[in-house]
């Protein structure tokens, strides 16, 4: 929790006194002008990038693979972009970096390597480890199911007229 409040606290001084610099170098009109140069750039890579990922993830779907990889770089894209759209020299530079496929398919392997992944939603966080396994012969079964979380009580029906 502190790293995250640390970053929203940090990161906007950093880009601050870079614009500052960069803007007693080369002037103000330039740096901004260097800013949006950035950010239309960064949307144009960032289109060119998600569209890639995306074939890829239907390349995978199709073949009848799981497509964990691609989603891991489609998440990564995603941040890379907020990053492009955030003015500034220091998350640009993150950003493009997201953006370099070599860069996001190694990052994505080793997350997807830790075997750790953090879902948040539906009002619980939890850690699951996933281990996905392909059978040897094609008559393996397949197993369709949902998650309910037990340990929290069932609304009634009073309650659920409410929302």
């Amino acid at each position: 929790m502190r790293f995250p409040l640390l970053l929203f606290i940090v990161v906007p001084f950093i880009e601050i006194m870079l614009l500052l610099k960069v803007s007693e170098h080369i002037g103000a009109l330039y740096t901004i002008g260097l800013v949006l140069f950035t950010a239309v750039l960064g949307v144009n890579l960032l289109k060119r990038q998600g569209f890639n990922t995306l074939l890829r993830f239907q390349e995978r779907l199709n073949s009848g693979e799981i497509p964990a990889q691609e989603i891991v770089e489609g998440m990564m894209i995603a941040f890379a972009g907020a990053l492009l759209l955030t003015p500034g020299f220091l998350t640009d530079t993150i950003g493009f970096t997201l953006l370099l496929p070599p860069v996001r398919r190694r990052i994505a392997q080793r997350i997807l390597r830790s075997g750790n992944t953090m879902f948040m939603g539906g009002g619980f966080a939890s850690q699951a480890e996933f281990h996905f396994r392909r059978p040897e012969s094609g008559d393996g079964e397949t197993f369709d199911g949902e998650y309910r979380n037990e340990s929290e009580p069932k609304p009634s029906l009073d309650e659920r007229d409410k929302d």
